[in-house]
Formats: C-alpha cells, sequence, structure tokens
C-alpha cells in the first residue's frame, strides 16, 4: 500500500484503491483521534446538517422566519432549537398579525439523560382566557425554563401570552432567569405576572421583563428572595401603565424600590407589602406622599413601620378606599390617633386592622371621626379595645354599615350592641367571633330599642354567650336575614325560639354549627317560622339532630339550596326521605361524618346527585369505598369528597 507525502509535510494519504482514500495529519498534533474518509463512494451517504452551526448562526436565521407557523414547527425539533428561538425578541405587531396555531406536540432533548423527551406543551394552546388575555399558570415540578420557553415560542403565535403565574420551582430544573427571560422576549404584550417561591431567579430576568414588557400593569412577587431594589426599580422605570403591585417576604427590596414605584407609576391603585424586613418608614411614606394621584388599595402587613408611617397614610390617603393593616407592633397610639386625625382619609370605605397594638378605645374614635364615608369595618385581634371604644367609633362614623369584632377580650357585656344599634341606625350587619370577655349578665330590657336596620348578626365561638344574650339579640334585632350562631355550644332549644319567633320578616341563612345542646324541636320550630324563605340551614355537629329534621326541611322548604348535617344522626331513612322530596333547588348537602348512612343509600344519593353540584361525604365509614367509586363515576356533573 503506497503512501503518497504531502509536499508541505502536512500529512499523509494512503490509497486503498478504489475505494477511497484516508489522509492523516502529521504526528504531533496528537488531538486527532480517528480517521476521517475525505474520497470514496462512502461520500453518497454523508447528509448534511443544520445542527452543525454554532448557536450564533441559527439564531440570526431564525430571527429571519417570517411567520408564527415556521418558528412553531422549528421550535418542535430540538430542545437546543427551542431555547434559541426563545431568545429572538418578538415585536408586539408581530403577536398580532399571525393567526393561531392549533395544538402540537414538542420533542425536546431532555438535559438530565440521553433519551428524547416528548413534552406536550400545546405552543400554548393550554393557555386560558381571562378578561381578553391568554393565560398561563406553572407549578411545582412543571415550572422549568424549558416549558417557559415552550410556552413563550407558543403564546407568540397566537397573540401574545397576557397573564403568567409561577408558583413554586422544580428542585433540579427549576426556573432561573433564562426562562424569564424567554418569556420577556416573546410575549412583549405580558400584562400581569406572579413569581412566587422563585429563588433562582433574580434581576436580571426582572430587566429583561422590564426592557421588552412595556404594557406590565400587575406585578406579584413573593418569596424571591434573589430580587433586589434593583430589579424592582428596573420594571417602575420601563412600566409607567403600573397599576397592582405585591411584594411579600421578599427580604432585598427595601425603601429604594419603593421610591422608584411611587416616582415612577402614576397609574398604581393598588399596593401590598408584607412581611420584608428592609421596608421603613421612608420607603412607605414615599410610596403614599409622592405616588399615584389614583392609588385606592392599601395593605401593609408585618412591617417595621412607626408613628410616622401610618400618620402619612393619614394625611396623603385622599385616594385610598380600602385599607388593611395587619401586625404593625410599633405603631402605637398616637400614630393611630394622628392618622385619624389628619382628616386625609376622606374616600375610605374599608378598614381592617389586625393585631396593631396602636389600636385602642383613644385612637379608634379618632379614626371614626376622621373617616366620615367608613362603611366596612374589621377589627381583631386588637386587645387593648372595650367596649367604650367601640361604642364611640360607631358613634363617630355614621354610615357605617358592616363591622367586625374579632377576638377582642376586652368586650365584656352584650349591652353594647344596644349602644352601637342605638347610635348607628345604618348598620346591616354585625359580627362577634371569639370575643370571650362577653357574660351572660341579667339586664333590665325597657331601655332596648329595635334597630331596623340590621339584616345579619353573627355570633361565633363566644363561650359566654347564653339565654340573656340571645333574649337581648330577639328584641334588638326583629328584621334578621342571615343568622350565625355557630360554636355556641352552650345554647339550648328553649332559649333560641324565642329569637326564631322575633325575626319577622324571615330567615333565609341559618348557620347553628356546633349548637351541640340543639335537638329536633329547634329545627321544627324553625321550618315552621321560616320554612318558605329559607336557602341555607347548617347543622354540623348537632349531635341531637335525627331523620326527623331532614323530613320536616323535605316538606316545608322550596327554596333550600344548601343542607349541611354532618355528624348528626342521620340514618339511611333520612336520605331516602330527603331523596323522595322534592327539592329543585338543592345544589350542596353534606352527610360527612354521619356514620350511621351506609351503603343502601346509594341509590338515593344516586337520584340527588343528578341535580347536585357538591356532595360531601368525608368519613362515612358504612360506604364502601367502591359505592364511592360507583357515584363518582356516575354522577360526573357532582363534585364529590369522599
Amino acid at each position: 500500500m503506497p503512501a503518497l507525502v504531502n509536499s508541505r509535510g502536512e500529512g499523509f494519504v494512503f490509497s486503498f484503491g478504489t475505494h477511497g482514500e484516508v489522509y492523516c495529519p502529521p504526528r504531533k498534533r496528537s488531538r486527532i483521534c480517528g480517521l476521517c474518509i475525505v474520497g470514496g463512494d462512502s461520500s453518497k451517504d454523508k447528509k448534511p446538517s443544520i445542527d452543525v452551526l454554532p448557536d450564533e448562526c441559527l439564531f440570526e436565521i431564525f430571527r429571519r422566519l417570517p411567520g408564527g407557523r415556521e418558528r412553531s414547527t422549528a421550535a418542535c425539533v430540538s430542545k437546543r432549537w427551542l431555547m434559541i428561538l426563545s431568545s429572538v425578541r418578538i415585536s408586539a405587531s408581530f403577536e398580532t398579525n399571525f393567526p393561531s396555531l392549533k395544538s402540537d406536540t414538542m420533542t425536546i432533548m431532555d438535559k438530565s439523560s440521553s433519551r428524547v423527551g416528548c413534552i406536550s406543551t400545546d405552543l400554548g394552546l393550554e393557555g386560558v382566557e381571562c378578561d381578553g388575555y391568554l393565560t398561563r399558570c406553572v407549578e411545582g415540578k412543571k415550572a422549568t425554563d424549558v416549558r417557559l420557553a415552550a410556552i413563550a415560542v407558543g403564546m407568540s403565535t397566537r397573540g401574545g401570552l397576557g397573564k403568567l403565574s409561577i408558583r413554586g420551582s422544580n428542585s433540579l430544573r427549576g426556573v432561573t432567569n433564562h426562562g424569564l427571560s424567554a418569556i420577556a422576549h416573546c410575549c412583549p404584550s405580558l400584562r400581569a405576572l406572579s413569581l412566587w417561591n422563585l429563588n433562582s431567579v433574580g434581576d436580571e430576568g426582572l430587566f429583561e421583563i422590564s426592557r421588552n414588557c412595556h404594557s406590565l400593569v400587575k406585578l406579584d412577587l413573593s418569596e424571591c428572595s434573589s430580587i433586589s431594589n434593583n430589579g424592582l426599580a428596573s420594571i417602575a422605570k420601563s412600566c409607567p401603565n403600573l397599576t397592582s403591585i405585591t411584594i411579600e417576604s421578599c427580604p432585598r427590596i427595601g425603601n429604594d424600590g419603593l421610591q422608584a414605584i411611587g416616582k415612577f407609576c402614576p397609574k398604581l391603585q393598588s399596593v401590598t407589602i408584607k412581611d420584608c424586613p428592609l421596608v421603613g418608614d421612608q420607603g412607605v411614606a414615599s410610596l403614599v406622599s409622592s405616588g399615584s394621584k389614583v392609588l385606592s388599595k392599601v395593605k401593609l402587613q408585618g412591617l417595621d413601620i412607626t408613628d410616622y408611617s401610618v400618620a402619612m397614610v393619614g394625611r396623603y390617603g385622599n385616594t385610598i378606599t380600602n385599607l388593611v393593616l395587619v401586625g404593625l407592633h410599633n405603631v402605637s397610639q398616637k400614630g393611630f390617633w394622628v392618622m385619624g386625625n389628619a382628616l386625609g382619609l376622606h374616600m375610605l370605605s374599608t378598614l381592617t386592622v389586625t393585631s396593631c397594638r396602636g389600636i385602642t378605645d383613644l385612637s379608634l374614635e379618632a379614626l371614626g371621626k376622621g373617616c366620615p364615608n367608613l362603611k366596612h369595618a374589621s377589627i381583631r385581634k386588637c386587645c387593648f379595645v372595650s367596649d367604650i371604644g367601640i361604642v364611640a367609633f360607631s358613634k363617630a362614623a355614621s354610615l357605617l354599615e358592616n363591622l367586625q369584632l374579632e377576638e377582642c377580650d376586652r368586650i365584656t357585656q352584650i349591652d353594647f350592641l344596644n349602644a352601637i344599634l342605638s347610635s348607628n341606625s345604618k348598620l346591616k350587619s354585625v359580627s362577634l367571633v371569639k370575643c370571650m370577655g362577653i357574660k351572660d349578665v341579667h339586664m333590665e330590657s325597657s331601655s332596648f330599642s329595635p334597630c331596623q336596620s340590621l339584616r345579619s348578626l353573627s355570633v361565633r365561638s363566644c363561650p359566654g354567650f347564653g339565654s340573656t344574650s340571645l333574649a337581648l339579640v330577639g328584641k334588638l334585632c326583629p328584621k334578621l336575614h342571615n343568622l350565625d350562631l355557630s360554636g355556641l355550644s352552650g345554647i339550648t332549644d328553649a332559649c333560641l325560639i324565642p329569637l326564631l319567633e322575633s325575626c319577622a320578616t324571615g330567615l333565609s341563612k341559618v348557620n347553628l354549627s356546633g349548637c351541640s345542646n340543639l335537638s329536633d324541636k329547634i329545627v321544627f320550630a324553625l321550618v315552621r317560622l321560616h320554612g318558605r324563605m329559607l336557602e341555607l340551614v347548617n347543622l354540623d355537629g348537632c349531635k341531637k339532630i335525627t331523620d326527623a329534621s331532614l323530613v320536616a326541611l323535605v316538606d316545608s322548604c322550596p327554596l333550600l339550596n344548601d343542607l349541611d348535617v354532618s355528624r348528626c344522626l342521620i340514618t339511611d331513612s333520612g336520605v331516602a326521605a330527603l331523596a323522595r322530596g322534592v327539592q329543585p333547588n338543592l345544589q350542596i348537602l353534606s352527610l360527612s361524618g354521619c356514620s350511621n348512612v351506609s351503603d343502601k343509600s346509594v341509590p338515593s344519593l344516586e337520584k340527588l346527585g343528578r341535580k347536585l353540584v357538591g356532595l360531601n361525604l368525608r368519613h362515612c365509614y358504612s360506604i364502601t369505598s367502591s359505592k364511592i367509586e360507583f357515584l363518582t363515576e356516575n354522577l360526573w356533573e357532582c363534585d364529590i369528597l369522599s
């Protein structure tokens, strides 16, 4: 086998006759580890491939593709092509000029293995239309850069993604800045972005969003530990149409980010800031004082702010209609008093204050005076509020319609209810929850004046509320429509029947869950007095209620929509009676914990389930799993809990 020597000494070519030639490079180039066939018949079998081109060349080719169909087809080839296509910026005009495509399946290469995996991305077809915009939500293991790239490329052919929510992250191949950049490049019409629990996404991802998605109106950041003030500021400067922002548990976002939002976002309407340790008075004050002139909703929770911040809210919150303050432990009575007396909250209609030690009787009265248009107030876990403060607050807030008090243990006597109802003729709803200081003390009833406006009364889990208190309610509230006495285990049939008799206009919703001393007698009285009006009856945990109550409800309550007899003495006979009755409006039935309901009730439940939308059979241990499966298969329009 003769060898031909290259004249320049660059290598050797060995001849194999008609079969071809082999070229051998100089031996000093030891990195060449194989032979290269440069001639012969085997050259006919070689297939040229575009994949030998570097990413830069492929990028230049892909960005010149004429339309969305071509982009989608190319994205189906491989993961590499998909990721390159997702880096090609799409103009807003491109998104609106190409028609939508049918669902496709993208075949991509999984990084974690050598096999080719088939991942259905639908190229955006799975997007749900909400408020006129395509919406996608990826959670947990599905939250990866590859999936976001597929969504980005696919949605660009259907008019563009409008809303995107990313919740949680894949622990092995989670969402990073690359995935968010793909969305930014391909979906410039993005309007709402929610990032929850994404530690691997930082400022770089938000930089790309700010460069490309200038139509963004809503931003929600929760537990994003890598995002700082710089990323938030870039959004503020590039997205002037921002109307809503939520920042929760982001340890690197502080005053500078909020100042940028206040300075560059004149259309801001809603702000929620929760558990951000770097946010202080400077950021909150700047946001409220120099921010949007249409700011209507503000929520501040778990922040290290002082009296100065709430005072600024009271001074500059001219347009605020909904204010929520939670866990502001460094704000004192003085701060809330100044907030009320600053007289800047004249548009406020809804106020919620929870776990704030600075809310006392004095500051609460000041808030009532400083908010003349207040209609809804909720005071929760404020341990220094007493009967005196609530009465003074209700007198000052003359337009108050709904009052909720929860875990205010200094409220000691139920006669404060008489005081607030007498002083405020517009109250429609009052709720008392876990107010442990209430005592059932005998009082003279001659001074009680009925309240004609009150329509809803809720007294829940207040152990001191007994027969005397019920008698007072009966005299004060003759026009109740909704009554909730859940968790009052001490009340009996004898003390509740007079209250039912005093409600002259008829009750439509009655919740007696947890009232374990009530029996069938109370249901008979309820049906006799209000059966034609009843829409909701909750008897969960009333252990003395039997099938007789079900028969009474079936015969006399044509409007009944929601019935809960969980943990009652209901048997198969009661379920059969319910199925035989005519209940055209019944949609939700709960039999949870009814151990005497067995497989014999399955035919009756099947008949009932044809009209139900919800059926609760949890902890019904006498119904076998096979029967539960039978009901689930046959009642596919009914949501069955088991």
